[in-house]
């Protein structure tokens, strides 16, 4: 699908965005882990949020779907506990996080097989640090140098003291604390070599905690105790708003100086929730509430430095925002985005760069030197398998003066399917076209 995005005047309106995908994920999994019957009320509709239950539903977890009288979603999960059902093969589809949460249930049983067929994307991600740390727990692995396909032989777990790579990504972490409490020891895990992306961890332990589970967490994250033969317990969850999918709602709304609010976004761990003061500190008049996020306009944007370590998920959405603002942009922290569907250091500065925006990368960071005029646009440009960067260019789309062409559009679906329908609802001027 391409989306056709013109040069858009201005937008208004109010929104409401997708449910978080993070937390989606983190609820279906402890359900299913649970003996007994969960309800998810408001779960996320996304390529990943149908990979998890997909996934889910073949280690043998029995879901179902019922929608109110809004059409809401309410899926009610009957869990399989610490007895997963053997699938044989398990298919993430493109879904990375779904992937790597998923490793560690696998690894309760004798033996089973993940692979994709997103061999250009997801089958390039590396898991090698997670696979690393399932042997040190009795497990026994076979992969392509730590890229999928997967093979693991578990099932006789033991405890004790482990260490674990944060370096890379926070998944691996959160993967072994979900599986930690069924192995029926203790475990001890160290955080090595830093830890990239703390909030998803304080999201880990915050449904963790809710699904009755116990962690000793020390307050920098990188030390945890889990007491043995634990069990999760079936509970009712509700999904609150997706900050990365507001964020680029909201940049959309910065950069053709809109006056729009996105709802129920409330104050929970999303490192994302920081699109709030950072807007601000770009020169937009935010007004929250706690429930609501409300733009009122700018009198120009300007740069600003910001480390996007606990907030990675925002930050292509937030350089669309410094490519029309007045002066330099550091976007830091962030050496991990190059780990992700595609480099997502490297490919937003390629493109952005096509565009005739002043930018360039390092290792770990982007320098962004904006332009408010804006630029001329009037070409293709490629989304590489990324939804983040189908955003980014759609965003910088709204204010090419001959508009932008994106292909393969349909990427978003990874986390937003109605991100385009969105935009349009509030009046941006999208043609899509199959």
């Amino acid at each position: 699908m391409k989306a056709l995005i013109q040069y858009t005047e201005r937008l208004a309106g109010r929104l409401d965005p997708p449910s978080s995908k993070n937390y989606t994920s983190r609820y279906l999994l402890v359900a299913a882990l649970a003996d007994g019957e969960s309800v998810v009320h408001f779960p996320a509709h996304s390529d990943d949020a149908e990979a998890m239950l997909r996934c889910l539903r073949g280690f043998g977890a029995q879901i179902r779907e019922e929608r109110d009288n809004r059409g809401k979603p309410h899926l009610y999960i009957r869990g399989f506990g610490r007895h997963p059902a053997n699938p044989g093969v398990v298919d993430p589809g493109n879904a990375g996080a779904v992937l790597r949460l998923l490793l560690g249930v696998g690894a309760l049983l004798p033996e089973v097989r993940f692979e994709t067929r997103h061999t250009e994307s997801l089958g390039q991600r590396p898991h090698g640090d997670l696979l690393s740390v399932l042997e040190q727990l009795g497990a026994q692995t076979q992969s392509d140098e730590g890229r999928l396909p997967v093979v693991l032989r578990g099932g006789h777990l033991h405890g004790g003291k482990v260490q674990v790579s944060g370096a890379k990504s926070s998944q691996y972490l959160s993967s072994l604390l979900f599986l930690a409490p069924l192995i029926g020891e203790p475990v001890v895990i160290e955080v090595v070599d830093h830890l990239v992306s703390q909030p998803l961890i304080r999201t880990t332990l915050e449904v963790m905690s809710q699904a009755g589970i116990q962690v000793e967490a020390r307050a920098d994250l990188l030390h945890f105790s889990v007491p043995g033969d634990q069990h999760y317990h079936p509970a009712a969850y509700t999904v609150n708003g997706d900050y990365p999918s507001s964020a680029a709602i909201l940049a959309a709304g910065a950069v053709t100086n809109s006056p729009i609010a996105v709802e129920r976004l409330f104050e929970d761990c999303q490192g994302e929730r920081a699109v709030v003061p950072l807007l601000r500190r770009m020169g937009v008049g935010v007004d929250y509430d706690g429930r609501s996020v409300a733009l009122k306009g700018h009198q120009g944007l300007r740069g600003v430095d910001f480390d996007g370590d606990t907030a990675t998920d925002m930050v292509l959405a937030m350089l669309a925002v410094a490519a029309f603002a007045e002066g330099e942009s550091r976007f830091h922290g962030i050496a991990n985005l190059r780990l992700k569907e595609c480099d997502r250091i490297a490919v937003p500065v390629r493109e952005l760069q096509r565009l005739g925006v002043d930018c360039e990368e390092d290792p770990a960071e982007i320098l962004v030197r904006g332009c408010p005029a804006g630029y001329e646009g009037g070409m293709e440009v490629p989304t590489y398998h990324d939804h983040r960067v189908a955003q980014l260019l759609t965003i910088v789309g709204l204010r090419c003066r001959q508009g932008l062409t994106v292909l393969d559009a349909e990427n978003v679906d990874k986390s937003y399917p109605a991100f385009f329908q969105d935009l349009i609802g509030l009046g941006a001027r999208i043609e899509l076209v199959e």
